[in-house]
Protein backbone atom coordinates (compact mmCIF):
# COMPACT_ATOMS: atom_id res chain seq x y z
CA UNK A 1 0.00 0.00 0.00
CA UNK A 2 1.44 3.42 -1.00
CA UNK A 3 0.83 6.19 1.51
CA UNK A 4 0.49 9.74 0.25
CA UNK A 5 2.18 12.63 2.10
CA UNK A 6 0.79 16.11 1.80
CA UNK A 7 3.08 18.93 0.63
CA UNK A 8 3.27 20.59 4.04
CA UNK A 9 4.34 17.36 5.74
CA UNK A 10 6.91 16.72 3.02
CA UNK A 11 8.44 20.18 3.49
CA UNK A 12 8.58 19.64 7.25
CA UNK A 13 10.26 16.26 6.72
CA UNK A 14 12.82 17.81 4.36
CA UNK A 15 13.57 20.59 6.85
CA UNK A 16 14.04 18.09 9.67
CA UNK A 17 16.33 15.97 7.47
CA UNK A 18 18.44 19.06 6.78
CA UNK A 19 18.56 19.83 10.51
CA UNK A 20 19.66 16.27 11.28
CA UNK A 21 22.43 16.45 8.68
CA UNK A 22 23.57 19.78 10.12
CA UNK A 23 23.60 18.35 13.63
CA UNK A 24 25.44 15.19 12.57
CA UNK A 25 28.14 17.17 10.77
CA UNK A 26 28.51 19.57 13.68
CA UNK A 27 28.75 16.75 16.22
CA UNK A 28 31.31 14.87 14.12
CA UNK A 29 33.47 17.98 13.71
CA UNK A 30 33.35 18.73 17.44
CA UNK A 31 34.25 15.19 18.51
CA UNK A 32 37.15 15.00 16.06
CA UNK A 33 38.48 18.32 17.29
CA UNK A 34 38.34 17.17 20.91
CA UNK A 35 40.30 14.02 20.11
CA UNK A 36 42.85 16.08 18.19
CA UNK A 37 43.23 18.23 21.29
CA UNK A 38 43.63 15.11 23.44
CA UNK A 39 46.53 13.94 21.29
CA UNK A 40 48.13 17.39 21.43
CA UNK A 41 47.73 17.54 25.21
CA UNK A 42 49.26 14.07 25.55
CA UNK A 43 52.19 15.21 23.42
CA UNK A 44 52.69 18.22 25.66
CA UNK A 45 52.49 16.17 28.85
CA UNK A 46 55.00 13.65 27.50
CA UNK A 47 57.38 16.38 26.38
CA UNK A 48 57.07 15.67 22.66
CA UNK A 49 56.09 19.29 21.99
CA UNK A 50 56.96 22.48 23.83
CA UNK A 51 54.52 24.75 25.62
CA UNK A 52 55.06 27.39 22.93
CA UNK A 53 54.06 24.87 20.27
CA UNK A 54 51.03 23.76 22.25
CA UNK A 55 49.79 27.16 23.42
CA UNK A 56 47.89 28.32 20.27
CA UNK A 57 46.06 24.98 20.03
CA UNK A 58 45.14 25.13 23.70
CA UNK A 59 43.95 28.74 23.64
CA UNK A 60 41.95 28.31 20.45
CA UNK A 61 39.94 25.70 22.32
CA UNK A 62 39.21 27.97 25.26
CA UNK A 63 41.84 26.54 27.62
CA UNK A 64 43.94 29.04 29.60
CA UNK A 65 46.94 28.49 31.78
CA UNK A 66 46.64 29.58 35.41
CA UNK A 67 49.18 31.03 37.81
CA UNK A 68 49.04 27.63 39.53
CA UNK A 69 51.22 25.08 37.70
CA UNK A 70 49.69 22.00 36.10
CA UNK A 71 46.06 23.15 35.99
CA UNK A 72 43.95 25.02 33.46
CA UNK A 73 41.01 27.38 33.29
CA UNK A 74 38.36 26.09 30.88
CA UNK A 75 36.02 28.71 29.44
CA UNK A 76 32.64 27.46 28.20
CA UNK A 77 30.86 29.59 25.62
CA UNK A 78 27.16 30.25 26.15
CA UNK A 79 26.07 32.01 22.93
CA UNK A 80 23.68 34.83 23.71
CA UNK A 81 23.92 33.88 27.39
CA UNK A 82 21.07 31.38 26.91
CA UNK A 83 21.20 27.74 27.93
CA UNK A 84 18.77 25.00 28.83
CA UNK A 85 18.22 23.42 32.22
CA UNK A 86 19.76 20.21 30.85
CA UNK A 87 22.89 22.13 29.89
CA UNK A 88 23.19 23.85 33.27
CA UNK A 89 22.82 20.49 34.98
CA UNK A 90 25.73 19.24 32.87
CA UNK A 91 27.80 22.27 33.90
CA UNK A 92 27.05 21.36 37.51
CA UNK A 93 28.38 17.86 36.91
CA UNK A 94 31.54 19.27 35.33
CA UNK A 95 32.05 21.66 38.25
CA UNK A 96 31.81 18.80 40.72
CA UNK A 97 33.94 16.29 38.79
CA UNK A 98 36.64 18.56 37.38
CA UNK A 99 36.74 21.97 39.12
CA UNK A 100 36.35 21.56 42.86
CA UNK A 101 32.59 22.02 42.77
CA UNK A 102 32.60 25.58 41.42
CA UNK A 103 31.91 27.52 38.23
CA UNK A 104 32.43 31.22 37.56
CA UNK A 105 30.14 33.43 35.44
CA UNK A 106 31.96 36.03 33.35
CA UNK A 107 30.97 39.46 32.08
CA UNK A 108 30.64 37.95 28.58
CA UNK A 109 28.07 35.33 29.58
CA UNK A 110 30.57 32.46 29.69
CA UNK A 111 31.10 29.96 32.47
CA UNK A 112 34.66 29.24 33.53
CA UNK A 113 36.02 26.23 35.38
CA UNK A 114 39.31 26.57 37.24
CA UNK A 115 41.96 24.13 38.46
CA UNK A 116 41.31 21.49 35.77
CA UNK A 117 44.32 19.18 35.16
CA UNK A 118 45.42 19.28 31.52
CA UNK A 119 45.18 15.51 31.18
CA UNK A 120 41.46 15.62 32.02
CA UNK A 121 40.43 18.52 29.78
CA UNK A 122 39.45 16.37 26.78
CA UNK A 123 37.04 14.34 28.92
CA UNK A 124 35.48 17.59 30.13
CA UNK A 125 35.08 18.80 26.54
CA UNK A 126 33.24 15.62 25.59
CA UNK A 127 30.78 16.18 28.43
CA UNK A 128 30.12 19.67 27.08
CA UNK A 129 29.66 18.27 23.58
CA UNK A 130 27.06 15.82 24.91
CA UNK A 131 24.75 18.83 25.41
CA UNK A 132 26.11 20.89 22.47
CA UNK A 133 28.15 23.31 24.51
CA UNK A 134 31.67 24.16 23.41
CA UNK A 135 34.81 25.99 24.46
CA UNK A 136 35.99 26.39 20.87
CA UNK A 137 37.27 29.94 20.28
CA UNK A 138 36.28 31.14 23.74
CA UNK A 139 39.87 32.43 23.98
CA UNK A 140 42.70 33.39 21.63
CA UNK A 141 42.60 35.57 18.52
CA UNK A 142 39.10 34.62 17.49
CA UNK A 143 35.48 35.74 17.47
CA UNK A 144 34.72 35.35 21.17
CA UNK A 145 31.39 34.41 22.72
CA UNK A 146 28.68 36.54 21.15
CA UNK A 147 26.60 38.16 23.87
CA UNK A 148 22.94 39.16 23.86
CA UNK A 149 20.40 40.85 26.11
CA UNK A 150 19.22 38.42 28.84
CA UNK A 151 15.74 39.95 28.55
CA UNK A 152 15.52 39.28 24.81
CA UNK A 153 12.05 38.00 24.02
CA UNK A 154 10.83 39.25 27.41
CA UNK A 155 11.34 43.03 27.51
CA UNK A 156 8.10 44.98 26.92
CA UNK A 157 9.88 47.71 24.93
CA UNK A 158 12.17 45.67 22.67
CA UNK A 159 11.69 46.10 18.89
CA UNK A 160 12.11 42.33 18.45
CA UNK A 161 13.83 39.29 19.97
CA UNK A 162 17.55 39.37 19.08
CA UNK A 163 18.32 35.82 20.25
CA UNK A 164 17.83 34.06 16.88
CA UNK A 165 20.26 36.47 15.25
CA UNK A 166 22.85 36.17 18.01
CA UNK A 167 22.94 32.38 17.91
CA UNK A 168 23.04 32.24 14.10
CA UNK A 169 25.86 34.77 13.96
CA UNK A 170 27.73 32.77 16.62
CA UNK A 171 27.30 29.57 14.62
CA UNK A 172 28.19 31.23 11.31
CA UNK A 173 31.62 32.34 12.58
CA UNK A 174 32.47 29.24 14.62
CA UNK A 175 35.35 27.05 13.45
CA UNK A 176 35.96 29.08 10.27
CA UNK A 177 39.36 29.68 8.68
CA UNK A 178 38.69 33.43 8.61
CA UNK A 179 37.91 33.74 12.30
CA UNK A 180 40.19 31.37 14.22
CA UNK A 181 43.50 33.22 13.75
CA UNK A 182 42.74 36.94 13.77
CA UNK A 183 45.27 39.60 14.82
CA UNK A 184 43.54 39.71 18.22
CA UNK A 185 40.26 38.89 19.94
CA UNK A 186 37.02 40.13 18.34
CA UNK A 187 33.92 40.80 20.45
CA UNK A 188 30.31 41.14 19.29
CA UNK A 189 27.25 42.08 21.36
CA UNK A 190 23.51 42.31 20.65
CA UNK A 191 21.05 44.49 22.56
CA UNK A 192 17.30 44.63 22.07
CA UNK A 193 16.33 46.56 25.17
CA UNK A 194 16.29 50.39 25.28
CA UNK A 195 18.79 50.29 28.16
CA UNK A 196 21.44 48.66 25.94
CA UNK A 197 22.18 46.24 28.76
CA UNK A 198 24.99 44.57 26.79
CA UNK A 199 26.97 47.84 26.46
CA UNK A 200 27.36 47.49 22.70
CA UNK A 201 29.66 50.54 22.54
CA UNK A 202 32.53 48.67 24.25
CA UNK A 203 32.57 45.88 21.64
CA UNK A 204 34.36 45.51 18.32
CA UNK A 205 30.89 45.23 16.79
CA UNK A 206 27.74 46.32 18.59
CA UNK A 207 24.28 45.53 17.22
CA UNK A 208 21.13 47.21 18.57
CA UNK A 209 17.71 46.11 17.35
CA UNK A 210 15.86 48.62 15.16
CA UNK A 211 12.65 48.44 13.11
CA UNK A 212 12.41 50.68 10.04
CA UNK A 213 9.28 50.75 7.89
CA UNK A 214 8.23 47.42 9.38
CA UNK A 215 11.55 45.72 8.57
CA UNK A 216 13.91 44.31 11.17
CA UNK A 217 17.49 45.49 11.30
CA UNK A 218 20.33 46.65 13.51
CA UNK A 219 22.13 49.86 14.37
CA UNK A 220 25.77 48.86 14.05
CA UNK A 221 28.78 50.30 15.86
CA UNK A 222 32.44 49.35 15.40
CA UNK A 223 35.77 49.79 17.13
CA UNK A 224 34.83 49.78 20.81
CA UNK A 225 36.91 48.23 23.55
CA UNK A 226 38.17 48.56 27.13
CA UNK A 227 41.60 47.49 28.40
CA UNK A 228 44.25 50.05 29.40
CA UNK A 229 43.16 52.33 26.53
CA UNK A 230 39.33 52.36 26.47
CA UNK A 231 37.73 53.38 23.19
CA UNK A 232 34.10 54.12 22.45
CA UNK A 233 32.70 52.58 19.28
CA UNK A 234 31.61 54.68 16.30
CA UNK A 235 28.30 54.30 14.47
CA UNK A 236 28.92 52.51 11.18
CA UNK A 237 25.28 52.08 10.14
CA UNK A 238 22.01 53.39 11.49
CA UNK A 239 20.25 50.42 9.88
CA UNK A 240 21.53 47.10 8.55
CA UNK A 241 18.77 44.76 7.32
CA UNK A 242 18.63 41.70 9.55
CA UNK A 243 19.12 39.34 6.61
CA UNK A 244 22.44 41.06 5.79
CA UNK A 245 23.93 41.10 9.26
CA UNK A 246 26.34 38.18 8.71
CA UNK A 247 27.63 39.79 5.49
CA UNK A 248 28.12 43.15 7.16
CA UNK A 249 29.92 41.73 10.20
CA UNK A 250 32.07 39.52 7.97
CA UNK A 251 33.20 42.63 6.10
CA UNK A 252 34.39 44.16 9.39
CA UNK A 253 36.21 40.95 10.34
CA UNK A 254 37.94 40.77 6.95
CA UNK A 255 39.25 44.31 7.28
CA UNK A 256 40.42 43.60 10.81
CA UNK A 257 42.09 40.36 9.69
CA UNK A 258 43.89 42.14 6.84
CA UNK A 259 44.97 45.34 8.60
CA UNK A 260 45.22 44.47 12.30
CA UNK A 261 48.64 44.72 13.92
CA UNK A 262 50.13 41.21 14.15
CA UNK A 263 53.48 42.43 15.48
CA UNK A 264 52.31 44.08 18.70
CA UNK A 265 49.38 42.42 20.44
CA UNK A 266 48.99 45.46 22.70
CA UNK A 267 47.96 47.45 19.62
CA UNK A 268 46.17 44.70 17.73
CA UNK A 269 42.48 45.28 18.47
CA UNK A 270 40.14 46.85 15.92
CA UNK A 271 40.04 50.00 18.04
CA UNK A 272 43.67 50.71 17.11
CA UNK A 273 42.83 50.66 13.40
CA UNK A 274 40.07 53.14 14.19
CA UNK A 275 42.46 55.33 16.21
CA UNK A 276 45.38 55.21 13.76
CA UNK A 277 43.66 55.28 10.36
CA UNK A 278 40.56 57.22 11.31
CA UNK A 279 36.88 56.43 11.07
CA UNK A 280 36.47 57.60 7.47
CA UNK A 281 39.12 55.17 6.25
CA UNK A 282 37.67 52.31 8.29
CA UNK A 283 34.11 52.99 7.09
CA UNK A 284 35.16 53.11 3.42
CA UNK A 285 37.26 49.95 3.70
CA UNK A 286 34.38 48.05 5.31
CA UNK A 287 31.93 49.26 2.66
CA UNK A 288 34.23 48.16 -0.18
CA UNK A 289 34.67 44.73 1.40
CA UNK A 290 30.93 44.44 2.02
CA UNK A 291 30.15 45.08 -1.64
CA UNK A 292 32.73 42.47 -2.59
CA UNK A 293 31.00 39.92 -0.34
CA UNK A 294 27.61 40.70 -1.88
CA UNK A 295 29.06 40.23 -5.36
CA UNK A 296 31.22 37.16 -4.81
CA UNK A 297 29.74 35.49 -1.74
CA UNK A 298 30.83 35.07 1.84
CA UNK A 299 29.87 33.19 4.99
CA UNK A 300 26.16 32.40 4.84
CA UNK A 301 23.60 33.18 7.52
CA UNK A 302 22.52 29.74 8.83
CA UNK A 303 18.82 28.98 8.47
CA UNK A 304 19.06 27.62 12.01
CA UNK A 305 21.56 26.07 14.39
CA UNK A 306 21.88 22.57 15.88
CA UNK A 307 19.49 21.85 18.72
CA UNK A 308 21.02 23.02 21.99
CA UNK A 309 23.43 25.51 20.41
CA UNK A 310 22.77 28.87 22.02
CA UNK A 311 19.96 27.26 24.02
CA UNK A 312 17.97 26.60 20.83
CA UNK A 313 14.99 24.27 21.30
CA UNK A 314 12.95 23.48 18.16
CA UNK A 315 10.08 22.38 20.40
CA UNK A 316 10.15 24.33 23.69
CA UNK A 317 9.13 22.28 26.75
CA UNK A 318 5.90 23.02 28.64
CA UNK A 319 6.24 25.92 31.04
CA UNK A 320 6.42 25.05 34.71
CA UNK A 321 3.69 26.19 37.07
CA UNK A 322 5.75 26.17 40.26
CA UNK A 323 3.16 23.99 41.96
CA UNK A 324 5.69 21.21 42.60
CA UNK A 325 7.92 23.51 44.63
CA UNK A 326 7.51 23.54 48.43
CA UNK A 327 5.21 26.19 49.87
CA UNK A 328 6.79 29.35 51.24
CA UNK A 329 4.08 31.32 52.94
CA UNK A 330 5.48 34.14 55.13
CA UNK A 331 5.45 37.64 53.64
CA UNK A 332 8.77 38.49 55.28
CA UNK A 333 10.61 41.81 54.87
CA UNK A 334 13.40 39.90 53.12
CA UNK A 335 10.96 38.50 50.55
CA UNK A 336 9.37 41.91 50.02
CA UNK A 337 12.78 43.48 49.41
CA UNK A 338 13.79 40.69 47.03
CA UNK A 339 10.56 41.09 45.06
CA UNK A 340 11.23 44.83 44.74
CA UNK A 341 14.80 44.47 43.48
CA UNK A 342 15.02 41.08 41.74
CA UNK A 343 11.62 40.67 40.07
CA UNK A 344 10.14 42.52 37.10
CA UNK A 345 7.13 41.81 34.89
CA UNK A 346 7.81 40.49 31.41
CA UNK A 347 5.78 41.38 28.36
CA UNK A 348 3.91 38.07 28.48
CA UNK A 349 0.97 38.67 30.88
CA UNK A 350 0.98 36.73 34.13
CA UNK A 351 4.72 36.00 34.10
CA UNK A 352 7.71 37.56 35.82
CA UNK A 353 11.45 37.69 35.23
CA UNK A 354 13.52 36.77 38.28
CA UNK A 355 17.17 37.83 38.49
CA UNK A 356 19.18 35.56 40.76
CA UNK A 357 21.98 37.49 42.47
CA UNK A 358 25.24 35.51 42.23
CA UNK A 359 27.94 37.14 44.40
CA UNK A 360 31.09 37.65 42.30
CA UNK A 361 29.60 35.26 39.74
CA UNK A 362 30.55 32.12 41.67
CA UNK A 363 28.21 29.11 41.72
CA UNK A 364 28.47 25.66 43.25
CA UNK A 365 27.36 22.52 41.48
CA UNK A 366 24.42 22.16 43.86
CA UNK A 367 23.31 25.74 43.15
CA UNK A 368 23.42 25.09 39.41
CA UNK A 369 21.34 21.94 39.77
CA UNK A 370 18.87 23.81 41.96
CA UNK A 371 18.43 26.58 39.40
CA UNK A 372 18.04 24.04 36.60
CA UNK A 373 15.20 22.49 38.57
CA UNK A 374 13.61 25.91 39.11
CA UNK A 375 13.79 26.69 35.40
CA UNK A 376 11.93 23.48 34.63
CA UNK A 377 9.36 23.57 37.43
CA UNK A 378 8.64 27.31 37.50
CA UNK A 379 9.89 28.67 34.18
CA UNK A 380 10.45 27.99 30.50
CA UNK A 381 13.23 25.43 30.96
CA UNK A 382 15.96 27.96 30.10
CA UNK A 383 18.37 30.16 32.02
CA UNK A 384 20.04 33.37 30.95
CA UNK A 385 23.43 34.63 32.09
CA UNK A 386 23.85 38.40 32.45
CA UNK A 387 26.77 40.77 31.93
CA UNK A 388 26.59 41.50 35.67
CA UNK A 389 27.39 37.83 36.42
CA UNK A 390 23.86 36.93 37.51
CA UNK A 391 21.29 34.42 36.26
CA UNK A 392 17.82 35.21 34.94
CA UNK A 393 14.81 32.91 35.23
CA UNK A 394 11.94 33.75 32.87
CA UNK A 395 8.28 32.79 32.61
CA UNK A 396 7.98 32.49 36.37
CA UNK A 397 4.24 32.52 37.17
CA UNK A 398 3.41 35.56 39.28
CA UNK A 399 1.65 33.29 41.76
CA UNK A 400 4.77 31.15 42.23
CA UNK A 401 7.17 33.89 43.34
CA UNK A 402 7.05 32.92 47.02
CA UNK A 403 7.84 29.31 46.17
CA UNK A 404 10.72 30.36 43.92
CA UNK A 405 12.08 32.65 46.63
CA UNK A 406 11.89 29.81 49.14
CA UNK A 407 13.75 27.48 46.79
CA UNK A 408 16.43 30.10 46.16
CA UNK A 409 16.78 30.60 49.91
CA UNK A 410 17.50 26.90 50.30
CA UNK A 411 20.23 27.29 47.67
CA UNK A 412 21.75 30.36 49.33
CA UNK A 413 20.78 32.49 46.33
CA UNK A 414 17.97 34.69 47.66
CA UNK A 415 20.07 37.83 48.08
CA UNK A 416 18.19 40.99 47.08
CA UNK A 417 19.68 43.99 45.29
CA UNK A 418 20.33 42.44 41.88
CA UNK A 419 22.46 44.81 39.80
CA UNK A 420 22.39 47.46 42.51
CA UNK A 421 25.44 48.89 44.26
CA UNK A 422 25.92 45.88 46.54
CA UNK A 423 25.92 43.52 43.53
CA UNK A 424 29.57 44.12 42.68
CA UNK A 425 31.00 42.84 39.38
CA UNK A 426 34.52 41.37 39.55
CA UNK A 427 36.92 39.33 37.48
CA UNK A 428 38.62 36.31 39.16
CA UNK A 429 41.79 38.37 39.60
CA UNK A 430 44.88 36.86 41.20
CA UNK A 431 42.79 33.94 42.44
CA UNK A 432 43.80 32.26 39.18
CA UNK A 433 44.79 34.76 36.46
CA UNK A 434 48.43 35.17 35.44
CA UNK A 435 47.98 38.84 34.59
CA UNK A 436 46.19 39.96 37.74
CA UNK A 437 47.97 42.05 40.33
CA UNK A 438 45.27 41.80 43.01
CA UNK A 439 42.46 39.53 44.18
CA UNK A 440 39.49 41.41 42.78
CA UNK A 441 36.87 39.04 44.16
CA UNK A 442 38.08 39.66 47.70
CA UNK A 443 37.75 43.42 47.33
CA UNK A 444 34.38 42.97 45.64
CA UNK A 445 33.05 41.13 48.68
CA UNK A 446 34.42 43.84 51.01
CA UNK A 447 32.85 46.65 48.99
CA UNK A 448 29.53 44.81 48.89
CA UNK A 449 29.56 44.49 52.68
CA UNK A 450 30.43 48.18 53.01
CA UNK A 451 27.31 49.35 51.17
CA UNK A 452 24.97 46.54 52.19
CA UNK A 453 23.04 48.65 54.70
CA UNK A 454 22.89 51.87 52.68
CA UNK A 455 19.23 52.26 51.70
CA UNK A 456 19.43 55.60 49.90
CA UNK A 457 17.62 54.98 46.57
CA UNK A 458 20.08 57.06 44.52
CA UNK A 459 23.00 55.17 46.05
CA UNK A 460 21.34 51.79 45.49
CA UNK A 461 21.13 52.51 41.75
CA UNK A 462 24.90 52.90 41.40
CA UNK A 463 27.15 50.19 39.96
CA UNK A 464 30.56 49.05 41.22
CA UNK A 465 32.97 47.02 39.05
CA UNK A 466 36.40 45.70 40.00
CA UNK A 467 39.28 44.33 37.90
CA UNK A 468 42.48 42.77 39.20
CA UNK A 469 44.61 44.57 36.59
CA UNK A 470 44.30 47.35 33.96
CA UNK A 471 42.97 44.96 31.30
CA UNK A 472 39.39 45.56 32.45
CA UNK A 473 37.85 42.09 32.44
CA UNK A 474 35.76 43.43 35.33
CA UNK A 475 34.72 46.41 33.15
CA UNK A 476 35.78 49.04 35.68
CA UNK A 477 35.72 51.82 33.05
CA UNK A 478 31.93 51.70 32.66
CA UNK A 479 30.99 51.64 36.36
CA UNK A 480 29.75 54.54 38.43
CA UNK A 481 32.55 53.52 40.78
CA UNK A 482 35.35 51.37 39.39
CA UNK A 483 38.56 49.93 40.77
CA UNK A 484 41.47 48.18 39.09
CA UNK A 485 44.44 46.53 40.72
CA UNK A 486 48.04 47.70 40.80
CA UNK A 487 50.93 47.49 43.24
CA UNK A 488 53.26 49.90 45.05
CA UNK A 489 55.94 49.85 47.70
CA UNK A 490 55.65 51.53 51.09
CA UNK A 491 58.85 51.68 53.10
CA UNK A 492 60.34 49.02 50.86
CA UNK A 493 57.46 46.55 51.22
CA UNK A 494 54.98 45.63 48.49
CA UNK A 495 51.39 46.73 49.02
CA UNK A 496 48.33 45.83 46.89
CA UNK A 497 46.72 48.99 45.50
CA UNK A 498 43.66 49.91 43.45
CA UNK A 499 43.07 52.88 41.20
CA UNK A 500 39.58 54.27 41.86
CA UNK A 501 37.56 55.69 38.96
CA UNK A 502 34.31 57.65 39.16
CA UNK A 503 31.50 58.55 36.78
CA UNK A 504 31.59 55.79 34.19
CA UNK A 505 28.53 54.80 32.17
CA UNK A 506 27.95 52.37 29.33
CA UNK A 507 28.58 55.20 26.87
CA UNK A 508 31.26 57.22 28.70
CA UNK A 509 34.30 56.07 30.64
CA UNK A 510 35.09 56.76 34.26
CA UNK A 511 37.68 59.30 35.42
CA UNK A 512 40.79 58.25 37.34
CA UNK A 513 40.75 59.62 40.89
CA UNK A 514 43.30 58.04 43.20
CA UNK A 515 45.44 54.97 43.78
CA UNK A 516 44.67 53.52 47.20
CA UNK A 517 45.88 50.59 49.30
CA UNK A 518 43.48 47.70 48.77
CA UNK A 519 42.55 47.64 52.45
CA UNK A 520 41.49 51.30 52.34
CA UNK A 521 39.38 51.12 49.18
CA UNK A 522 36.16 50.58 51.21
CA UNK A 523 36.97 53.71 53.24
CA UNK A 524 37.36 55.71 50.03
CA UNK A 525 34.04 54.33 48.81
CA UNK A 526 32.29 55.42 52.01
CA UNK A 527 33.69 58.94 51.72
CA UNK A 528 32.59 59.35 48.11
CA UNK A 529 29.08 58.11 48.88
CA UNK A 530 28.72 60.40 51.89
CA UNK A 531 29.81 63.35 49.76
CA UNK A 532 27.35 62.32 47.03
CA UNK A 533 24.46 62.18 49.48
CA UNK A 534 25.38 65.57 50.95
CA UNK A 535 26.08 67.49 47.73
CA UNK A 536 24.04 65.96 44.87
CA UNK A 537 21.32 67.98 43.18
CA UNK A 538 17.75 66.81 42.60
CA UNK A 539 17.56 64.43 39.67
CA UNK A 540 21.29 64.63 39.03
CA UNK A 541 23.03 61.54 37.67
CA UNK A 542 26.17 60.31 39.39
CA UNK A 543 28.29 61.21 36.37
CA UNK A 544 26.86 64.74 36.27
CA UNK A 545 27.59 65.07 39.99
CA UNK A 546 31.20 63.95 39.45
CA UNK A 547 31.70 66.33 36.52
CA UNK A 548 30.22 69.24 38.46
CA UNK A 549 32.58 68.74 41.41
CA UNK A 550 35.60 67.89 39.25
CA UNK A 551 38.29 65.29 39.83
CA UNK A 552 40.27 67.47 42.24
CA UNK A 553 37.48 67.40 44.85
CA UNK A 554 37.52 63.60 45.01
CA UNK A 555 41.29 63.46 45.05
CA UNK A 556 41.18 65.78 48.03
CA UNK A 557 38.63 63.54 49.75
CA UNK A 558 40.96 60.54 49.51
CA UNK A 559 44.46 62.07 49.52
CA UNK A 560 45.27 60.90 53.04
CA UNK A 561 44.37 57.33 52.09
CA UNK A 562 46.75 57.20 49.13
CA UNK A 563 49.77 57.49 51.44
CA UNK A 564 48.45 56.74 54.91
CA UNK A 565 50.48 58.40 57.68
CA UNK A 566 49.91 55.44 59.99
CA UNK A 567 50.48 51.93 58.75
CA UNK A 568 48.81 48.80 60.10
CA UNK A 569 49.62 45.11 59.53
CA UNK A 570 46.66 44.45 57.20
CA UNK A 571 47.80 47.08 54.73
CA UNK A 572 50.41 44.60 53.48
CA UNK A 573 47.78 41.93 52.82
CA UNK A 574 45.38 41.59 49.92
CA UNK A 575 41.70 40.96 50.62
CA UNK A 576 41.17 37.29 51.44
CA UNK A 577 44.85 36.64 52.22
CA UNK A 578 46.47 35.88 55.56
CA UNK A 579 50.02 36.29 54.28
CA UNK A 580 51.73 39.49 53.18
CA UNK A 581 51.30 40.56 49.58
CA UNK A 582 53.91 39.64 46.99
CA UNK A 583 53.54 40.69 43.37
CA UNK A 584 53.60 37.60 41.16
CA UNK A 585 52.91 37.75 37.45
CA UNK A 586 52.88 34.93 34.93
CA UNK A 587 52.82 34.95 31.17
CA UNK A 588 49.71 36.77 29.98
CA UNK A 589 47.52 34.90 27.53
CA UNK A 590 44.61 37.33 27.23
CA UNK A 591 45.90 40.89 27.60
CA UNK A 592 43.64 43.48 26.01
Amino acid sequence: MIMSIDKESMLALEERTEEQLLEQEYDRTVRQDIELFRSQADSRLSGKITDDEFRPNRLRRGIYGQRQAGVQMVRTKVPGGLLTAVQLRQLARIADEFAGGKGHLTTRQNMQFHFVPLGRVADLLHLLADVRLTTREACYNTVRNITACPLAGLHPDEPFDVRPYARRLAFAFLHKELTDNLPRKFKIAFSGCPEDCMATAINDVGLRAVVRDGARGFRMTVGGGLGPLPTEARVLDEFVPAERIVNRVEAVIRIFNRHGNRNNKNKARLKFILRERGFDWLRDAIEEEYQNILNTGGIAMPAEVPEGFGGFQPVPPPKGTGELLPLYEPETPAFTKWRETNVRPQKQPGYAVVTVTVPQGNLTGDQMRGMARLAEEAGDGCLRFTMAQNVVLAYVPAGALKRVYGALSELGLSQSGAEEISDVTTCPGAYSCNLALTKAMGLGAALSATVGNDHDPAVRRLKIKVSGCPNACGQHWIADIGFYGNARKIEGREVPYYLMLLGGTQEEFGMAIQSLPARLAPVALERVLEHFKAHRQAGESFRAYVLRHKVEVFRGLTADLAKPPELFPEIYKDWGDEVDYSLQLGRGECAA
